[in-house]
């Protein structure tokens, strides 16, 4: 009996050839189409593009032969995704919808329907692979799964998959895992798909583009406040300490943010409100005048006030360590997970497309210190540190 698939079909060249694989593999496919939004009372978008995918997804499932269906995920996303947004930026941090998405609704929600139409697996059109291997635990064998980066190492998705579990794992499949996005757009071009030669979608996912400014002042008021200007010379960025008490109060020391006040600069403008901007900005601050271009280096959304430094190399963008508290690390690999006081080498990445850099997981009684080799540029709360060794992921969390 063939195994069942239901495949997420977006619209886009890569979903819709990962269904066509699947189905040349001998699979029972199924597609279906996600409708993320469409409440009237905040505009996410000035564009409707879901629309123009969802007939494009189905001018596909027609053209391979497989059943479509389009299902309504409207509520979940809003209570998931949206108000997580909302409620993130007003925190001043600034979130990951897209990271959330894949676990909240793609891998939950989503794979949960997938389940109940009868499937053996949820596949997607994600640049990123799975393997499975067996370890022996306590006398028995125990099925593992890996989650590696895709061999397209400019289109690897993996990092936006951090939060999947194991469970999740074993029930998906990413068929364009193994394959380059020209060897994607070929194939679909050669089954003469209506999707071989679409853009590309931008933004928020299944959702479009999003004028973030525009759409955060539907729920965030708007509040003017002053942008302050930090020199680089600024004494707190030679602030040195050479001898700790412990390993852990180094890398405490190292991953500890540093605070402003408005005495640590000059007023150099007004903003309209803290919470729309975020760390390493350097758009929409609209102050002129100075040598090199202004980037935000901290957000105080409490007193309301924007710090900027200028050029990209300022020091105030850049430190060594970030901590992830105890109840935000995910273990890809549970297996893996490191004890009170141990340490692990890895590669690290705190945003999608980066290049990965050298780091040390360290873990305390009340969370995870990751103290990179290099310092990072713009280590952001709310946004996503993510683990690996070689191709595979084995963990993530949320910056505290």
């Amino acid at each position: 009996m063939k195994k069942r698939v239901v495949v997420g079909l977006s619209g886009g060249v890569d979903s819709s050839v990962a269904a066509y694989l699947l189905k040349e593999q001998g699979y029972d496919v199924i597609g279906l189409f996600m409708k993320n939004w469409h409440d009237d009372s905040v505009t996410i978008s000035d564009e409707c593009p879901w629309l123009e995918d969802s007939n494009d997804a189905m001018i596909v499932a027609e053209k391979l032969g497989i059943p479509f269906q389009t299902v309504d995920l409207s509520n979940e996303y809003k209570e998931r995704i949206v108000d997580y947004m909302f409620r993130e930026y007003q925190m001043g941090r600034t979130p990951n919808p897209d990271v959330l998405c894949n676990r909240e609704i793609k891998f939950d929600v989503f794979m949960k329907i997938a389940l109940g139409l009868g499937a053996d697996f949820v596949a997607t059109g994600h640049y990123c692979r799975t393997d499975t291997t067996l370890i022996q635990k306590d006398g028995t064998e125990k099925k593992i799964h890996h989650l590696l980066a895709g061999k397209d190492p400019n289109k690897d998705q993996s990092y936006f998959l951090c939060q999947l579990s194991q469970e999740q794992l074993s029930k998906t499949l990413f068929p364009i895992g193994e394959l380059l996005k020209p060897e994607v757009r070929k194939i679909a071009s050669e089954q003469n798909l209506v999707t071989a030669e679409k853009r590309d979608s931008q933004g928020l996912c299944f959702i479009g583009k999003v004028r973030l400014p525009e759409f955060l002042q539907q729920k965030l008021a708007p509040k003017d406040g002053v942008i302050v200007e930090v020199p680089a010379s600024f004494s707190e960025y030679k602030r040195i300490q050479t001898e700790f008490t412990s390993e852990e109060e180094k890398f405490k020391y190292l991953a500890t943010k540093r605070k402003y006040t408005e005495v640590d600069g000059k007023q150099v403008g007004i903003h309209h409100g803290a919470h729309y901007f975020t760390k390493g900005q350097r758009k929409g601050l609209a102050v002129g005048g100075t040598k090199e271009p202004l980037f935000v280096i901290d957000t105080d959304v409490n007193q309301n006030i924007i710090y900027t430094g200028q050029g990209k190399n300022h020091p105030g963008l850049y430190r060594r360590g970030l901590f992830v508290k105890n109840e935000e690390i995910h273990w890809v690999r549970e297996d893996l997970k490191i004890a009170e006081d141990q340490k692990m080498e890895v590669m690290a990445r705190i945003r999608y497309r980066q290049a990965l850099e050298k780091a040390t997981l360290y873990c305390s009684v009340s969370g995870l210190y990751i103290i990179f080799e290099n310092p990072q540029s713009a280590i952001t709360e709310g946004q996503f540190v993510a683990w690996y060794k070689g191709d595979e992921l084995l963990g993530s969390g949320v910056i505290s």
